[in-house]
């Protein structure tokens, strides 16, 4: 397990309550082979349509074991671990790799959001409880006394050297942790993904959490469907908000209306705006976010549910470049859900 606000094991931002989905139904035409089990605090199903599938629950779940030893915060022992709790200077060996890909990646999505996305937000996290169900909202002062230690900028709280397979972390102080929690479960879809892919695979789909990625075309022979929830409060029965058409694309989802805790009538998002050490104060309720891969789309959901719903699309527009889609629902003053989408994200929901 990684956190706790995100799904229990990934800690930070994005408690997916808009839940995605395949939505297929099987042909005599296509043969499919299903895999479901459970990870990271969460449900994982894959669904390969090709003929002669050869792979096991026992390998997946061997890929999740050393995702695990290298990013959850929540194994003693992981790469992470080791990392967050070394006083000064650390030396960690990390087999898989996965340590030191997911932090390249979350320093250009860092960088490209000028702070908006930063795994150096852990000590926010714990301190306004997410991670241990505090009730009440901490002070200027006590938000204070914890953004001090929140900077993902290199050289600033930490320095990091990768060598082959060995990380040296040089922490300037020891309350710097980093949580990578707003971006590990969409890199664990992209390395099953990567897997499947080496086995020679073409069509299939892989879902941890609510973080997808889609191949080729689903038992019917038509490209994925993927129902996306309707943001509700304490929704007992699943209901559609719209439903994408896609292939070769990840999709990641970030909300805020199940996650947070109120007080005196006032409701705290799980998501903090690392800038500001406080949760997010506007009225996007979710950002659902297409992209390459599904670490990229989870990393920039995250971003926009702290830029809220006219700064993220500005970014879409601004960074065509990243090859970005935005959906996003919002409410106006009287709560009623509005969507706001970025110019190209309607031609996923038509076919």
């Amino acid at each position: 397990m990684f956190g706790q606000a995100k799904r229990k094991i990934l800690a930070l931002s994005v408690i997916i309550s808009t839940i995605l989905s395949s939505c297929i139904e099987a042909t005599e035409d296509f043969s499919s082979y299903e895999i479901k089990g459970e990870t990271q605090g969460t449900t994982y199903s894959i669904i390969i349509v090709d003929e002669n599938v050869s792979v096991t629950k026992q390998e997946i779940d061997s890929i999740f074991s050393k995702f695990d030893n290298s990013l959850s915060t929540y194994v003693p022992n992981s790469v992470i671990s080791k990392l967050n709790f070394g006083i000064g200077t650390s030396r960690v060996e990390d087999e898989s790799g996965f340590f030191k890909r997911c932090y390249q990646l979350s320093q250009t999505i860092y960088s490209k959001s000028k702070g908006a996305f930063d795994p150096s937000v852990f000590p926010l996290v714990k301190g306004w409880g997410f991670m241990t169900n505090m009730e009440s909202p901490l002070s200027q002062h006590e938000v204070d006394s914890l953004i001090a230690f929140v900077s993902f900028e290199p050289g600033l709280l930490h320095d990091v050297v990768f060598d082959k397979k060995t990380i040296e972390l040089a922490k300037k102080h020891p309350n710097f942790k980093i949580d990578f929690n707003a971006i590990a479960q969409g890199l664990s879809v992209d390395v099953i993904d990567e897997f499947l892919a080496k086995k020679g695979y073409k069509n299939y789909y892989v879902e941890i959490g609510g973080e997808l990625i889609v191949r080729g075309h689903n038992r019917e022979g038509s490209v994925w469907r993927i129902g996306v929830d309707v943001p509700k409060e304490n929704l007992t029965n699943r209901e559609l908000e719209n439903v994408l058409f896609l292939t070769e694309k990840a999709v990641a989802t970030s909300g805020n209306y199940r996650k947070f805790y109120e007080v005196d009538g006032k409701k705290y998002a799980h998501t903090l705006n690392p800038k500001t050490g406080f949760p997010v104060q506007h009225s996007l309720l979710s950002a659902t976010v297409i992209a390459d891969d599904a670490a990229t789309a989870d990393g920039y959901a995250t971003v926009f549910m702290v830029l809220g719903v006219e700064k993220s699309l500005q970014f879409v527009q601004e960074n065509s470049d990243l090859g970005l889609e935005v959906y996003l629902l919002y409410t106006d003053e009287s709560g009623k859900i509005l969507r706001k989408m970025s110019s190209n994200f309607s031609k996923y929901l038509n076919h």
